[in-house]
This record gives C-alpha cells, structure tokens and sequence, in this order.
C-alpha cells in the first residue's frame, strides 16, 4: 500500500467526497440506495477505507455510462472490491448496449432529419413535410 493510500484510512465522508469528486449527500445516497456498502461508525460519524474509492469510482463510470441506479445496484449486490466481474455485469452491460445501439439509430434518424431542414429550399414546411417522408429529400 503506497503512503497516499495509507493517509486514507479512516476517512471522513467529507473527506472521500473531496477525494472522489462527489458531494457528501451524492455519498449517503448512493449509500441508502445499495450502490455503496455501509461503513463502519465512529460515534455518529461514518468512517471509510481505500475501498469506498473503488466503489465510488465504479458508480460514478455506471452513472456517466448511462446506466440507471436500479442497474448499477444490481451489478453491485453482494460484491466486494475484489470481486471479479461476471454474468451478471455482461447481462446488465449487453442489455444497455443494446438500448444505446437503439439510441444511436433513433439520434442518426433525427441527425438526417435536421441536415434536411437545414439544406431545404422548399416552397413550404408541408412540403417539406412531404417529400422527406417520401424519402425524396
């Protein structure tokens, strides 16, 4: 364990907040929802190890990914940081890979779309209307 990892035994959740880039309150949430383990207390006070960094990391990636947080909990029900990913992850990651290939054609049609607006000279917007879904434009 290098000395910078050592320094993070025993955190504060303001202090992982700083270190991971997220506010206190993203933290309990993400706590009370299952994407988090539960921690340790001290008194009142959560206290954490190197390992909620991991954690947070992993759910912040899920987030930017697109993945919603009923997803991202399923993929961490009952995992450690030292669990490996399995079939569970492929699934949960092949299903959204399938929706965004879905995403990506509908963004592409309605892309088209817009170059077509764009390029019209058209006498009229019905006219518009009319030949693109014609597929003449």
């Amino acid at each position: 364990m290098s000395a910078g990892a050592r320094d993070l035994i025993g955190l504060s959740i303001g202090q992982v907040a700083r270190h991971a880039g997220v506010r206190p309150s993203a933290i309990r949430y993400y706590e009370s929802e299952g994407l988090i383990p539960k921690v340790a207390r001290r008194g009142n006070r959560r206290v954490y190890d190197t390992d909620i960094l991991g954690h947070l990391l992993f759910v912040r990636l899920a987030l930017r990914s697109g993945f919603r947080i009923g997803e991202i909990k399923s993929m961490v029900r009952g995992m450690t940081v030292a669990s490996k990913p399995g079939e569970r992850w492929r699934a949960v990651a092949g299903k959204k890979l399938e929706q965004l290939d879905r995403d990506i054609a509908l963004l592409q049609s309605k892309k088209k779309l817009l170059h077509s607006l764009v390029q019209c000279h058209c006498p009229s917007l019905a006219h518009f209307a009319h030949t693109y879904s014609r597929g003449r434009h």
